[in-house]
């Protein structure tokens, strides 16, 4: 991997992405001149795009749409990866390796939080979110998922993993009655607001709600749950960055950084600039 110093985020839209700023500032830190971009690619640009890099590249960061097609494009899967069917990171060499870090990502968000372990556990939506939050719980301890989604159906495309994880999945209406869990994933698109009424009573028996978006902050939903039990969708933003950093310098991501306390410190400062 000598030479290869070069590494992006691809996604549409991706003018967004705060990936830029984290991963730069750990670069900096850790003394490695590498350098980090983003670059808008679409799902029918994604094969040309990757066949366009030359050995000056390193690994690519992938945001949606590209995390199916990133699976069906890479030779080797991590156990998240091949779990879920998405790859967000991809490290480039004569193999072409894919991983999944959103997992992860979620877990330490969890950890850091003080959760290290759930039993009972509800996820809100099924979207392209869901099947990592999923596996996350699963790694947490959870034997029992319960969704909740708009178009229940969606759920189906879930159950050959949870079945995998030996989870047991159950479904119910957004405005079901809720019985208690230990922990709630919201997965649902970014600015999206469930009724008082239905939303309230979940708040009430859910226990520490993680809530996927970031932005605006704090979500409708966030906001009407107890403060001390919410953790923001930036935390799984920048964890799984700092597994994908893990990759790209060792290529596992379970191969913790140097001095990486210190290196999360300056990422989580670095992201929250404007």
């Amino acid at each position: 991997m000598v030479g290869r110093t070069r590494l992006a985020v691809w996604g549409d839209p991706i003018g967004h992405s705060r990936s830029p700023q984290l991963h730069s500032a750990a670069y900096r830190h850790l003394g490695l001149e590498w350098t980090y971009e983003r670059r808008q690619v679409d799902r029918a640009g994604f094969a040309t795009a990757l066949a366009s890099l030359d050995e000056s590249w390193r690994g690519l960061s992938l945001t949606m749409p590209l995390k199916e097609v990133a699976h069906d494009t890479a030779d080797e899967l991590d156990r998240h990866a091949a779990l879920t069917g998405a790859v967000n990171t991809l490290l480039l060499g004569e193999t072409l390796r894919g991983f999944n870090t959103d997992v992860g990502g979620i877990v330490d968000a969890f950890t850091h939080a003080g959760v290290t372990g759930v039993r009972r556990a509800r996820i809100l939506g099924a979207g392209a979110t869901a099947a990592s939050a999923l596996v996350a719980l699963s790694d947490l301890g959870a034997t029992e998922v319960e969704f909740r989604a708009r178009r229940p159906e969606a759920v189906d495309r879930l159950r050959p993993t949870a079945e995998a994880l030996g989870v047991q999945v159950s479904t119910a209406d957004f405005a079901a009655p809720a019985s208690d869990v230990d922990a709630t994933v919201a997965t649902l698109p970014s600015g999206t607001a469930l009724d008082t009424g239905i939303a309230t009573p979940l708040a009430a028996v859910g226990g520490t709600l993680f809530e996927a978006a970031y932005a605006p902050w704090p979500s409708a939903l966030a906001a009407l749950w107890p403060s001390k039990r919410v953790i923001s969708g930036f935390e799984m933003l920048l964890f799984q960055a700092v597994r994908q950093i893990r990759i790209f310098r060792h290529g596992d991501q379970r191969s913790e950084l140097p001095d990486e306390a210190v290196t999360v410190d300056i990422m989580r400062s670095a992201g929250m600039e404007d």
